[in-house]
């Protein structure tokens, strides 16, 4: 069997509870599954992406988002955290569409200020709970955005980005971006390359090779997002809690000679406060 990891153990397991055994276990169940998804052809790809997520949480029973129990004053505070960003895109006209909502927490409280809000996932199961006479549930296979054209003034999505093959993003970008009403905006939050990886692969490689099948920069982020027709990209990053709009040259300056490091060293800083709030920010492209 083929070795993993050469960092020391210990190392490799710093802040995680998870046996070596259980995270071993783990990478190479979800990277032989990435690894389907990675190969197949789109057409069946489209149709994997509920098949591999099933079997991985099969396989790996004790995976995090299985055990990981959440609070409700956590959750709370989570959606509030969003909220605090987004709210100030919103008002009374605001047709709202979230991207991956799962549960809906966001999007029900996005509904108390906006005039229709679209809960948008691949799982009609996790949306079957979300109810509100201003929220719309959508189903989509991954890529597609069943929304009337031009109808939406705010989209969001966060963390969902990086779990979609590179040309179904492209191609879901594409899609999103039909969707949204002239001056309209998104606003895409997802883990930044530079001090990843953030999946399972973090214990062992320089690079995401799990679930996360592509992870990316800002700069990288705002080329997609000019190439599908946006206008206008801003960076909003996120200090003492509260969210502030940067030059977006700043952010990729910033990318720029924090890329130049050698990975050790940004694998040792990247996750301290001030660069992750450099890294970590939430981007706003507009129609």
């Amino acid at each position: 069997m083929e070795a993993v990891g050469t960092a020391p153990i210990a190392a490799r397991l710093a802040g995680t509870t998870r046996s070596a055994e259980d995270i071993e276990h783990h990478y190479r169940v979800e990277l032989e599954l990435a690894d389907r998804l990675r190969s197949a052809p789109r057409d069946e790809r489209l149709g994997l992406y509920g098949e591999v997520y099933d079997q991985l949480f099969q396989r790996v029973p004790n995976h995090p988002q299985l055990t990981r129990k959440v609070s409700e004053a956590e959750r709370r505070a989570a959606v509030a955290d969003r909220v605090s960003l987004l709210r100030r895109f919103i008002d009374p006209q605001t047709v709202f569409l979230e991207i991956g909502a799962g549960d809906g927490s966001l999007t029900l409280d996005v509904a108390r200020h906006a005039r229709k809000c679209y809960a948008l996932d691949v799982s009609r199961e996790i949306l079957s709970g979300v109810q509100h006479p201003r929220v719309q549930t959508v189903l989509s296979d991954g890529c597609s955005v069943p929304v009337a054209a031009n109808s939406v003034t705010l989209a969001y999505s966060f963390q969902v980005m990086e779990h979609i093959h590179p040309d179904d993003a492209l191609e879901q970008l594409r899609n999103l971006f039909a969707v949204i009403a002239p001056e309209g905006s998104y606003v895409c939050v997802t883990p930044n390359r530079l001090n990843g990886p953030h999946d399972v692969s973090k214990f062992y490689d320089p690079v995401a090779r799990g679930f996360h099948l592509k992870e990316y920069t800002a700069a990288e982020l705002e080329a997609l997002f000019r190439k599908v027709g946006f206008s206008k990209v801003e960076a909003y990053p996120r200090f003492r809690g509260r969210y502030v709009r940067m030059p977006l040259a700043v952010i990729k300056s910033f990318e720029w000679l924090f890329g130049l490091l050698p990975y050790s060293i940004r694998k040792r800083i990247g996750r301290k406060p001030i660069i992750q709030n450099m890294l970590q920010v939430s981007l706003r492209a507009t129609k």
